[in-house]
């Protein structure tokens, strides 16, 4: 998209919203406890702050405030306030394009916030357990916020990915016309890097003509040790492997397409 000359500050807002979520098998209550507990210190609102001060510097911002919190018994959340930092105009990109990964954070954002929710949970009787986050970043000003898409995938490892984007408001040009959006955009995949692409299925919804972009990630391969929280698969029975395997493809599958499914036996 050719590049707008602006009449004032630009007003668009940019959201970014996904959920991500990473489940796993943990046979007993101490077990399920256990997995919390881990979760909790792996996720805890110290990193949560950690992993959006990070973004912010990918994005190009400011912090002017956080507030974090762990909650009892479980959980976090971290919200900053940021403001769009110091920058050139070649160093502001909003190709539609992958943003850096995790090994290579480089720098931009405007009045805007980050915030992160953490929902550690588990199932009441037959031993899955599931961490989901909530992560918002809104923007407002020349860039988008999908340009950190890639770093925090990567910061969760997660089984499924659900993202919302969509660009609010509008800005004016020098002739006082309205804009609604400023940059190309047909798919938040084309913003994912290949290495993370190819990992995983994903299925798209998107509303052209009202800015709303919806893209459902999940992971393609299946290896049962990779979902056993300190439980070693060659100990299980034939019997209660396979039944652990068809319960975590069946969370898996509900999560993703969001409703409920008989077990099959």
């Amino acid at each position: 998209m050719e590049k707008l000359q602006l009449h004032g500050f630009n007003n668009l807002t940019k959201s970014l919203s996904f959920n991500i979520y990473d489940i796993c098998y943990a046979k007993s209550e101490q077990q399920q406890r256990r997995y919390i507990e881990y979760i909790d210190e792996a996720y805890s609102a110290k990193r949560l702050t950690q992993i959006l001060t990070d973004v912010t510097h990918i994005i190009g911002a400011e912090i002017l405030n956080i507030a974090r919190q762990d909650y009892e018994p479980q959980g976090a959340s971290v919200t900053m306030l940021i403001s769009e930092g110091d920058f050139t105009a070649n160093a502001i990109s909003n190709t539609e394009a992958p943003g850096p990964l995790p090994e290579a954070v480089v720098a931009h954002l405007d009045k805007s916030h980050i915030t992160v929710h953490t929902y550690p949970e588990s199932h009441p009787y037959n031993g899955l357990s599931t961490f989901r986050a909530d992560i918002d970043v809104s923007t407002c000003g020349r860039i988008s916020p999908l340009k950190a898409l890639n770093y925090l995938i990567r910061s969760f490892e997660s089984d499924i990915v659900i993202m919302d984007y969509r660009v609010r408001g509008f800005t004016r040009d020098i002739s006082g016309q309205k804009h609604y959006i400023d940059h190309e955009i047909t798919s938040i995949q084309n913003y994912i890097a290949d290495v993370t692409a190819d990992r995983y299925q994903m299925i798209d919804v998107n509303v052209y003509q009202e800015k709303i972009f919806h893209t459902k990630m999940i992971l393609k391969d299946f290896h049962l040790d990779n979902y056993l929280f300190e439980t070693d698969k060659d100990a299980l029975a034939d019997e209660e492997r396979q039944s652990i395997q068809k319960r975590l493809k069946q969370e898996l599958a509900e999560i993703f397409y969001g409703r409920n499914y008989k077990l099959r036996r």
